[in-house]
């Protein structure tokens, strides 16, 4: 049976990072709306704080390349991301557990916030400016970050089958995200005309979302980028120390010899006490006489 096969009409679990995500994202979504009723100036203080303005960003909001992903444009935005959310990435994490998909998912709305910016700046070169946006239009929406999760899901999973809600027929996964991946792709280059132009740079977040979650599955090592850099951090710090032993060790023979003393440290430092000499070099052939001996 080829991988990810199954049909199935049960819900996916409602795993922990998931009911994380949902809980924040709706969360903001009500606060925000109280807010709007309520304290109309601060509803749209904490709006453009939190959205992702290209112009913002290159001028040091980094922080909006994460908390756009939290705010939602209406009822129905949130409620389609949401669910899309929990469809598709409860089985990523129940594989690969609660810390990297986490990791995967604010790398997809890290790298769709990216992509945002860099299309919405490229829109103003006169070569590309058929593209039609600004760096001053704002975006909302996880929809870059679940368009990752999709996308992985369509890669490691695409034989599941789904029921293509109202309609009541079957359809595999890898062919539902493709049909999504090229209805945004068509709403990217369709919504480029004045008026849409908001809707253009919100579908290429999506494509950039979809894009750099196919790159992380296929370059990043199966363990995830936190991993990678945490060996990668304990083992410059593990050889930091080592060298500082050794180089210490080499300091106190040097002193012991000024004082008539001979004492060994081997080559980790480790100190061999007093008037040891080193060990021989070691022989070639195993160390025997002659030869290998089995």
């Amino acid at each position: 049976m080829p991988r990810g096969y199954s049909t199935t009409l049960a819900f996916p679990p409602f795993t922990r990072a998931i009911k994380m995500l949902v809980i924040a994202n709706t969360a903001v979504f009500l606060l925000m709306l109280m807010l709007r009723a309520a304290a109309p100036s601060a509803y749209e203080v904490i709006l453009q704080f939190g959205w992702l303005l290209p112009f913002s960003v290159v001028h040091g909001a980094i922080w909006q390349v994460v908390t756009y992903s939290f705010l939602h444009a209406g009822l129905f935005h949130i409620l389609f991301n949401m669910l899309t959310l929990w469809m598709f990435g409860a089985q990523l994490e129940s594989d690969w557990g609660r810390n990297q998909f986490l990791e995967f998912y604010f790398f997809c709305v890290i790298a769709a916030a990216l992509t945002t910016v860099a299309v919405a700046y490229a829109g103003t070169i006169p070569a590309i400016g058929f593209l039609g946006v600004t760096p001053t239009i704002p975006t909302v929406g996880a929809s870059g970050g679940i368009f990752g999760v999709m996308i992985a899901f369509a890669v490691l999973y695409g034989d599941q089958q789904f029921m293509l809600f109202p309609f009541p027929f079957m359809i595999k996964a890898k062919y539902l995200v493709a049909i999504l991946v090229l209805i945004a792709l068509a709403g990217a280059f369709q919504g480029m005309g004045a008026g849409h132009r908001g809707e253009s740079v919100a579908y290429f977040a999506h494509l950039g979302g979809a894009l750099f979650g196919y790159l992380y599955l296929r370059l990043v090592p199966r363990r995830g980028l936190t991993y990678v850099a945490s060996e990668r951090y304990f083992g410059l710090r593990n050889g930091y120390y080592r060298w500082k032993r050794r180089r210490a060790a080499r300091k106190f023979e040097v002193y012991m010899r000024q004082h008539g003393r001979d004492v060994y440290f081997d080559e980790y430092g480790n100190y061999r006490g007093p008037g040891t000499a080193p060990p021989p070099p070691d022989k070639k052939n195993g160390g025997g006489k002659s030869g290998w001996v089995n």
